[in-house]
């Protein structure tokens, strides 16, 4: 097989994979839709549902709040007055806005050093960690989506002090959260992706 071939098969296989097509589905309305737009993603969140334990729609509707599906998706620019641009308002990047140092963490505690937060299956993965240790150590149930958001969106420590109890702007987020999870979770039954 010559070098170029090969280089185009593997080009065409990193495409399949998640990686490389950063805008968002068509439909974020419908679970349904997104599955059948884009079949890796609903594998990879199958993986982390077998892996971690985490519901598909909960990843899902936590995914659609975090990034709209935009793998490459950063936090907006911080301006000094309102032209100097000082940088990002945080180090949040990819499907699952993970930030910097908690990406690390994962990375360590699984043994995943190459995992990319613009890949599907490794941000769906890091994710059901999350989550995961979240039920865990708080004793949140992996299918209460409001309640794992607002773990993931304040840290577990914030979670446990209460802090997501003063804003809420994020109180309104992550009951929307729960709402969405809820209607992905009967559109993928309506559409035989789900039990």
């Amino acid at each position: 097989m010559n070098r170029y071939l090969k280089l185009a098969i593997v080009g065409l296989v990193a495409s399949c994979g998640g990686g490389g097509n950063y805008k968002a589905p068509r439909n974020l309305e419908n679970a349904c839709a997104i599955v059948a737009e884009r079949p890796a993603y609903f594998s990879a969140m199958q993986a982390t549902e077998r892996r971690w334990g985490i519901p598909v729609h909960v990843q899902m509707a936590s995914i659609h709040q975090e990034s709209k599906f935009i793998g490459d998706a950063r936090t907006p620019h911080q301006y000094v007055l309102g032209i100097i641009p000082v940088g990002r308002q945080s180090s949040a990047y990819g499907y699952s806005q993970a930030l910097d140092g908690t990406w690390e963490e994962y990375q360590k505690e699984t043994g995943n050093r190459r995992a990319k937060r613009d890949n599907i299956r490794d941000a769906t993965d890091f994710m059901g960690w999350y989550m995961d240790g979240t039920a865990k150590r708080l004793g949140v149930s992996k299918w209460d989506a409001q309640s794992q958001y607002l773990a993931y969106h304040e840290g577990r420590t914030g979670f446990v002090n209460g802090s997501h109890n003063g804003k809420p702007w994020l109180l309104t987020v992550a009951s929307k959260v729960g709402q969405r999870a809820e209607t992905y979770r009967a559109q993928l039954i309506a559409c035989g992706k789900a039990r």
